[in-house]
């Protein structure tokens, strides 16, 4: 559609796309792109400083690769950049994407429909990159009047086969059409859909608008990038106590204990073992033996029945927990010094490396969005542990870890300086 004006801030865009198009018609879809929208919103910004626009406008960092971020915006959008576009715009100002798109197509809606009498949907639409996938197109970033979402689920295809997974993006398949007729530099800032009435929804049935679209985060496989994801996991490695009744997947467990044996090693080694007590009974048996052992230590150590009583149940952590993993260390390969001294160290280098798989398993679990909570106890009891669980003798347990869906959110963590720890030569 041309003949529309440069806009500025403050033009009703409905009054300008009705002069330019005054025969439209009921069950028109009009494809609006955003940068006319956020002109008349006066979301121009004057910004020497385009990387403090993005900021402002940025909720959290999904990837970052050099000077490139994609993040998701105040909008709930994920993108480049945060939508912040320099083009198309006088030298010195930037656009910023419209506050809530939704609102800006039920307006000119709304004011198409005073402006001509007419019935139709709009769509405001904006410039996307895509995972996986190369080169540009338009998505609906805002919509009003239009079914943007077509659920094909309970139906059947053309050979009757179900269709469980079906819902097509009706308002993004109409964005990128629509982006073929306005294209990127031919000053058409609004395309006419003429023949898809049925898309078109009356009354209020659009309410939800293209924020149907944006998947939510617990339905979102690909939420960050790789180096954005090892840092969640690492932030999301909670010490978890309480767990629900939901059973743990035990390939989940072992996908755990694959990154755990990535960890480094001296000399080669790999001086990790995981023992996995998936059983009731054998978490059972292990856990009576070692409060056992417990209550006979703390006994010896002239503690009261009460003061016993409130240590033992300091391990209910481990006892209502679905689902324990025994890491343990193993000194196969080590070297023998003759030394004291040496000999010490190159027991220190090994549990160190076993430490570090304990960590990389707990980060992995919480990758698998399990709960954890690794507790040193099998350590004071190792010989009792390894005659439960019928464990070599060179097998030494470095305590355990209680796997499970977390019962509840961890109490926030204390914020950490890390310029605290740090020592600088």
């Amino acid at each position: 559609m041309g003949g529309i004006p440069e806009v500025r801030a403050g033009d009703d865009l409905a009054k300008l796309i009705a002069a330019a198009e005054p025969g439209l018609v009921d069950g028109d879809i009009l494809l609006v792109t955003s940068k006319i929208v956020s002109k008349a919103e006066g979301r121009v910004l004057r910004a020497a400083d385009r990387e403090a626009a993005i900021d402002a406008e940025t909720v959290r960092v999904v990837a970052r690769r050099g000077t490139l971020r994609i993040v998701e915006n105040r909008q709930g959008l994920v993108l480049a950049a945060a939508g912040v576009d320099a083009s198309n715009t006088p030298a010195g100002t930037v656009l910023l994407l419209p506050e809530d798109s939704d609102a800006s197509a039920r307006a000119i809606r709304d004011g198409l429909r005073d402006t001509l009498g007419v019935e139709v949907g709009v769509v405001v639409t904006d410039t996307f990159g895509r995972p996986w996938r190369n080169g540009l197109t338009d998505v609906a970033i805002g919509a009003a009047g239009v079914r943007v979402l077509d659920d094909l689920r309970g139906g059947t295809d053309a050979y009757g086969n179900p269709l469980s997974a079906t819902v097509v993006a009706t308002a993004d398949e109409l964005a990128a059409a629509g982006d073929l007729v306005k294209g990127k530099a031919e000053g058409l800032p609004v395309a006419v859909v003429r023949g898809l009435r049925h898309v078109v929804s009356p009354g209020d049935e659009d309410s939800a608008g293209a924020r149907a679209l944006v998947r939510g985060a617990a339905d979102d496989m690909f939420r960050l990038g790789t180096s954005e994801a090892v840092r969640e996991a690492v932030t999301l490695r909670r010490t978890v106590r309480e767990f629900t009744d939901e059973p743990v997947d035990p390939g989940a467990v072992r996908r755990a204990v694959a990154a755990a044996v990535t960890a480094p090693a001296p000399h080669h080694t790999t001086p990790w073992r995981f023992v996995l007590l998936e059983s009731a009974e054998s978490r059972t048996r292990l856990l009576d033996a070692m409060r056992d052992a417990w209550i006979e230590d703390l006994r010896r150590d002239g503690r009261s029945e009460e003061s016993i009583a409130k240590r033992v149940r300091r391990g209910d952590v481990l006892r209502n927990a679905p689902y324990l993993a025994v890491p343990c260390l193993v000194m196969d390969g080590s070297h023998t010094y003759g030394d004291e001294r040496r000999d010490t160290a190159e027991r220190e280098m090994f549990v160190v490396a076993a430490g570090a798989g304990v960590q990389n398993f707990l980060v992995a679990l919480a990758g698998e969005r399990l709960g954890s909570a690794w507790v040193s106890s099998t350590m004071f009891c190792r010989s009792v542990v390894r005659e439960v669980l019928s464990l070599p003798s060179s097998w030494d347990p470095l305590g355990a870890v209680a796997v499970g869906h977390a019962a509840g959110v961890p109490r926030e963590r204390g914020v950490r300086d890390a310029e605290a720890f740090l020592t600088v030569r």
